[in-house]
């Protein structure tokens, strides 16, 4: 196993660049979630330290080994791609054993070696069949049992659930993780589905439009996002957004649009008449006969909650979360509030986080 560190990284297409300064450190044994939307860089930096991309600027070590001009298999890392890429015409076992054949490991080693994998992943009965007799879910565990095989420092997975049915996604989710706990390989995981991050990751780095945003725990990126993209990519439903400005002669309150208003607790970290954008979870709004009016336009039962999507007086669209069976309807207006001790705050012209 090895560390990775990640310094002052630059990617660029030409005269078009990609990334733009990332750093980032990945302790040994640490698992690592980059996630963000389409085109944010992360499966370009990540193929990057796979050294299938050259680095134009910065450096990327692996251990204490700087990797920039390392050929990607003398890297001793194991790549999982989004699809399985098995070879149709091998069993699942020649699949496994293929990294180590091409190396001319001793047929024992190659053996062992895919014995373990097999036995980890719940391969063994399938080690004879060929990739067309497998289902997707199995496919993809052949295709990390072949990086596993090869007992790397580092494991990188890109997207490897993307093409998997909503229910798989769970259960695989779950194999990674305990796949994870029980090696306890460095493992680097590239997504744009925040769930996979929020469940799967030690560590999640969120990256937007070539930079990092935020680097944090999971929790400490839900319950304190750094900016307004933080906010609002992280977290299903997303974060609510009201815009409006600070306000209220004695203590501080916020003033949004079509009149509405929310007390405040403690310092705002801005004065008065200060631009700003006040952020609610769903699960942090209430019914409340001193809130602000919203006309539900949208009632959707999931059966552990009941949601509903309405719109404020300033037309700002709303979603809030209740654990509570409520009988609304479209078209009704209730009274909601936010949970003074959950709500965030930032500038509404530079998106970065205030005090709250």
């Amino acid at each position: 196993m090895a560390s990775v560190g990640i310094r002052d990284v630059y990617k660029s297409f030409g005269t078009t660049e990609i990334l733009h300064g990332v750093s980032i450190d990945i302790a040994d044994g640490e698992f690592v979630t980059l996630v963000g939307p389409s085109g944010c860089g992360k499966s370009t930096l990540l193929r990057m330290i796979a050294g299938l991309e050259g680095i134009s600027r910065g450096e990327i070590a692996i251990g204490e080994r700087v990797v920039n001009r390392v050929a990607p298999k003398e890297r001793d890392i194991a790549m999982v791609f989004q699809n399985y890429a098995l070879y149709p015409h091998m069993t699942v076992g020649e699949n496994m054993a293929f990294s180590l054949m091409l190396k001319n490991a001793p047929k024992s080693e190659i053996d062992a070696r895919v014995a373990r994998a097999a036995e980890i992943l719940g391969l063994v009965p399938l080690l004879e069949r060929y990739p067309r007799q497998l289902s997707g879910g199995q496919r993809q565990r052949v295709a990390m049992g072949r990086a596993i095989v090869r007992d790397p420092q580092v494991f990188l997975f890109d997207e490897p659930l993307s093409n998997l049915d909503a229910k798989l996604r769970v259960a695989m989710r779950a194999e990674i993780k305990e796949l994870h706990q029980r090696l306890r390989t460095t493992t680097i995981y590239v997504t744009h589905d925040q769930i996979e991050a929020m469940t799967m990751a030690d560590k999640i780095v969120v990256m937007h439009d070539g930079i990092v945003e935020q680097i944090g725990r999971p929790l400490e990126l839900y319950d304190r996002p750094d900016n307004l993209f933080v906010a609002s990519f992280i977290g299903s439903p997303a974060m609510n957004f009201l815009h409006g400005a600070m306000a209220g002669e004695g203590p501080l309150a916020f003033q949004g649009k079509g009149g509405v208003s929310l007390a405040l607790n403690g310092a705002a970290g801005a004065p008065r008449g200060t631009p700003v954008v006040l952020g609610a979870r769903p699960e942090h709004l209430r019914l409340s006969d001193d809130g602000f009016p919203v006309e539900i336009v949208v009632v959707e039962p999931t059966g552990s909650e009941l949601q509903i999507i309405g719109r404020t007086p300033g037309g700002e669209e709303i979603v809030a979360n209740f654990r509570e069976r409520h009988a609304f309807e479209p078209g009704q207006t209730v009274r909601l509030a936010a949970d003074p001790d959950h709500i965030h705050l930032f500038n509404g012209e530079t998106g970065k986080r205030l005090a709250a």
